[in-house]
C-alpha cells in the first residue's frame, strides 16, 4: 500500500510532458503539446498534452488522463505500478509494507513475468562480470567483437553458464516459481523419464535421480534455454525486460544453423510488436527526427558504439504494422540500412509498401557487398560513417528503379517492374507526395505522367473496392441489422433520440460538477427552519435531483456527484484537480475528458463567467434534464395509447397523465425562456 501523502507527492512532482514524451514524439503547439496517439492507429496528430493541467487527451479515440492513467493504459500496468514508475523517475522514496505470501500470490501474471525477467537480466550480467567463466568466456567474446565495456553496460549484455540448469537452480533458490520460468521462456520444462530429452538446445542434460526398486529414476525438471550463450536482453519502450536473445559462441557455431535462440511469444512478449534497441534509441530518434532500421543485435550495438544512436533492429523478421506504428510515435523518417547481399535486398524490399502506407518517408542504403552495419561501422570513424550514409542513402523510387528496372531489356518484365513501383506509390496517403513521386518516376522512365497516373488511379480504385468488399463480408450481420432498423416504427426511433439527448444533458451536468463542483452558487439562503446555508454547484444539483429521486443513467456520474457533495465542505477541495487525480482510473479518465476541451483554448479565448452566469448555466442544465425526461415520458405515453386496444380505463388514465405531463412541460418551457406549447 502507498499512502495518500506519498501519492500526492508523486503527482505533484510529475510533469505530464516528460512522462508522455518517453513514449510519444511531442511538438509544442501554443500552450500545449501535440503528437500521434499511441492508443490507436493515428495518422494525424490528435493527442494533446496540457502542461498547465498535467493531463493528456486524444480527440480521436478519447483516451487520456493524468500521467498515472497514461502509464496504466500504455504499459498495461496497475495503479500502484504506475505510481512506482513515476516515483522511480522522480527519485521519490516509497515506503510500503511487506507483502504477505497471500498478497504475493495475487500479483498479476504479467508483473510476475516482468519481475522474473528483470532478475534474469541481472543474473546474466552478474555472471558476465563476476563469474570466472563469465569473464573468461562471455566477456572475452564481446571484446573479441570489439564491444566496449560501456556499451555492454548500456545494452545490459550478459552470459549464461554452460551448465544446463544453472539459472533454473539459482531462480528457484531465489524464490521464483517454476511456472513463470517456463512461461517467460527462460527455462524449458521436462517430463520425468522422457528418454527423448537427453539434450536441450545442443547441450547434454545433467540428471538427478533416486534409487527406486533397484532402478534409477531420472528427473530433469527444468533446463535453461540459453545455457552457454551470450545474452542480449530485449527492453520494451518503457525499459521493462520482455525477452532475451542468446547467441552461441563462435567456437560452437560451425555447422550450426541456429546461432541465435530467442524467447518464445508470451503474455509479455510478441516479437512482431517489439524492436530491439528502441528503449536505448528513442531519445536520439526524436532528436535526429530519423530512425535507422538494421537487422540484428550486433548491428544496433556497433552503430551505437560508433556514435549513431537512433537505430533499432527488427531482428530478421518482416516489419509489422505494430512496429511501424511504434516508430511513427517518434518520427516519420526512416532509413533502411541493410547488407548489400540478396538477403539484405529482400529485407529492404519487403517492408517498403507497409512503411509508405503508414505515411513514413523512406530512404534505403545497401552497404557494399560483404559488409553489414556491424562490420562496416568498425571499419570507419563516426564522421566517415555519417558522411557515407548521407551521401549514399536514396529515396525508395531510386532504390526500386535501380533494383528492378535498370538494365532490364525485356519489355514485359520492365513493364511489370514499373507497375510494381507505381503500386508502391499508390499506397502513399499524402496526395501531394504521391504526385511528386509519380512525376519523378515519369522523368526517370521516359513515360508520360498521365499514363502512370491512370495506372495508379486504377490501382487505388481497385484497392478501395477490395477493402469495401472485405468490409462488407466482415460486417454482413451488421448490414442486415441496419436494414432491419429501417423498418422500426418512427416512435421507437424518437425514443432513442430523446434518450441520447438526455445523456448529453447528463454529460454536461457531470462536466459542470467536475469543473466547478466546489463553487458556491447560492449564498446565505434561509431555510424553513430559519437556518442560513450556502449551496455549491454539486450540492444544488444533488438537492434538485433528489426531490424526485432522479439519478444519472451513468453510474460514474453518480459517483462523481456523490463525492463532490461529500467533499464540498472542505476548504481546500477543488473538484477538477480532485477528480483528474482520482485513484479510480475510470473516474480520472472521465474527468479529464470532461475538462480537456476547455484547455485547448488560448487564455484570451476562454469564456469568463459573469456574475451569476454559472448559476444560470446550472439551473438551465437541470431544467433541460427535466424537460428531456418529460419529453421521453410523453413519447412513451403516445406509444402506450396506440397499443392499449379496447381497455378504455387504461386509455383514459394515460390521457390524463399525458395532459398533466404537457402542462408540466409547458411550465418548464417558460422557465427555459421558450414559447413552445404542445
Amino acid at each position: 500500500m502507498i499512502d495518500r501523502a506519498t501519492i500526492d507527492k508523486i503527482i505533484d512532482a510529475t510533469n505530464i510532458v516528460d512522462v508522455v514524451g518517453e513514449f510519444v514524439s511531442l511538438r509544442k503547439t501554443g500552450v500545449n503539446y501535440k503528437g500521434l496517439c499511441p492508443f490507436h492507429d493515428d495518422t494525424t496528430p490528435s493527442f494533446i498534452v496540457s502542461p498547465a493541467k498535467n493531463i493528456c487527451h486524444c480527440f480521436a479515440c478519447g483516451e487520456g488522463g493524468n500521467a498515472v492513467n497514461f502509464l496504466m493504459k500504455h504499459e498495461q500496468i496497475t495503479y500502484p505500478e504506475a505510481l512506482r514508475w513515476l516515483a522511480k523517475k522522480y527519485n521519490i522514496e516509497i515506503e510500503e509494507k511487506e507483502l504477505t505470501p497471500e498478497e504475493k500470490l495475487q500479483q498479476s501474471e504479467r508483473e510476475s513475468m516482468f519481475i522474473v525477467n528483470e532478475w534474469a537480466m541481472q543474473y546474466f550480467q552478474d555472471i558476465l562480470k563476476n563469474d570466472p567463466d563469465g569473464i573468461a568466456i562471455g566477456k572475452q567474446y564481446f571484446r573479441s567483437r570489439g564491444i566496449r565495456d560501456d556499451i555492454i553496460e548500456k545494452f545490459n549484455l550478459g552470459y549464461a553458464l554452460p551448465k544446463r540448469d544453472a539459472l533454473a537452480k539459482a531462480a528457484l533458490k531465489a524464490g521464483f516459481q517454476e511456472e513463470f520460468l517456463v512461461k517467460t521462456g527462460l527455462c524449458v520444462g521436462r517430463k520425468e523419464n522422457d528418454s527423448s530429452s537427453k539434450e536441450v538446445i545442443g547441450l547434454p542434460l545433467a540428471t538427478e535421480g533416486t534409487q527406486e526398486g533397484g532402478l534409477r529414476k531420472e528427473k530433469t525438471p527444468l533446463a535453461d534455454r540459453y545455457a552457454g550463450r551470450v545474452i542480449f536482453p530485449w527492453l520494451n519502450v518503457s525499459g521493462k525486460v520482455v525477452a532475451f536473445g542468446g547467441r552461441l559462441l563462435d567456437s560452437r557455431t560451425k555447422g550450426v544453423q541456429q546461432k541465435y535462440v530467442n524467447s518464445p511469444d508470451s503474455e509479455i512478449y510478441h516479437k512482431e510488436r517489439e524492436l530491439y534497441g528502441l528503449y536505448q534509441a528513442k531519445k536520439a530518434i526524436v532528436k535526429e527526427d530519423r530512425v535507422f532500421m538494421v537487422e540484428g543485435y550486433t548491428d544496433v550495438i556497433a552503430m551505437h558504439q560508433s556514435g549513431i544512436e537512433n537505430v533499432v533492429a527488427n531482428s530478421g523478421t518482416a516489419l509489422s504494422e505494430f512496429q511501424i506504428r511504434i516508430l511513427r510515435r517518434f518520427t516519420q523518417n526512416i532509413t533502411l540500412l541493410y547488407d548489400g547481399d540478396e538477403a539484405g535486398i529482400h529485407a529492404a524490399m519487403r517492408g517498403t509498401d507497409m512503411l509508405l502506407a503508414a505515411g513514413m518517408n523512406i530512404k534505403v542504403l545497401l552497404l557494399p557487398d560483404g559488409d553489414d552495419p556491424d562490420s562496416f561501422a568498425k571499419k570507419h570513424s563516426t564522421a566517415e560513417l555519417k558522411n557515407y550514409i548521407d551521401e549514399n542513402q536514396t529515396d525508395f523510387i531510386t532504390f526500386k528503379t535501380r533494383l528492378t528496372v535498370d538494365n532490364v531489356n525485356d519489355p514485359v518484365k520492365r513493364s511489370e517492374a514499373i507497375g510494381g513501383i507505381v503500386r508502391s506509390i499508390s499506397v502513399i496517403p499524402d496526395q501531394i507526395l504521391r504526385s511528386t513521386y509519380l512525376s519523378e518516376l515519369s522523368q526517370r522512365m521516359g513515360i508520360k505522367e498521365q499514363t502512370l497516373l491512370n495506372s495508379m488511379n486504377d490501382m487505388i480504385r481497385k484497392n478501395i473496392e477490395d477493402k469495401e468488399k472485405e468490409r462488407a463480408r466482415a460486417n454482413g450481420d451488421t448490414s442486415q441489422e441496419q436494414q432491419e432498423t429501417q423498418n422500426i416504427p418512427q416512435e421507437f426511433i424518437g425514443l432513442h433520440t430523446v434518450d441520447e439527448q438526455t445523456r448529453e444533458v447528463e454529460r454536461l451536468l457531470a462536466q459542470v460538477i467536475v469543473r466547478h463542483g466546489e463553487k458556491v452558487i447560492y449564498d446565505n439562503i434561509e431555510t424553513q427552519d430559519g437556518e442560513t446555508i450556502s449551496l455549491t454547484v454539486a450540492q444544488y444539483i444533488n438537492y434538485d435531483l433528489s426531490q424526485d429521486d432522479l439519478k444519472f443513467h451513468d453510474e460514474l456520474y453518480n459517483r462523481i456527484l456523490s463525492e463532490a457533495v461529500e467533499h464540498s465542505g472542505e476548504p481546500d477541495f477543488k473538484a477538477e484537480a480532485y477528480f483528474m487525480q482520482h485513484p479510480d482510473v475510470q473516474i480520472s479518465q472521465l474527468a479529464t475528458s470532461l475538462a480537456i476541451d476547455r484547455h485547448q483554448l488560448g487564455r484570451g479565448f476562454q469564456l469568463k463567467d459573469r456574475e451569476g452566469g454559472l448559476r444560470q448555466h446550472v439551473l438551465h442544465l437541470v431544467l433541460d434534464l427535466r424537460m428531456d425526461i418529460i419529453d421521453k415520458r410523453l413519447k412513451e405515453i403516445q406509444t402506450e395509447i396506440r397499443q392499449v386496444g379496447g381497455d378504455m380505463e387504461r386509455a383514459k388514465a394515460l390521457m390524463e397523465e399525458f395532459k398533466d405531463m404537457q402542462e408540466l412541460r409547458n411550465a418548464l418551457a417558460k422557465q427555459l425562456g421558450n414559447d413552445v406549447v404542445a
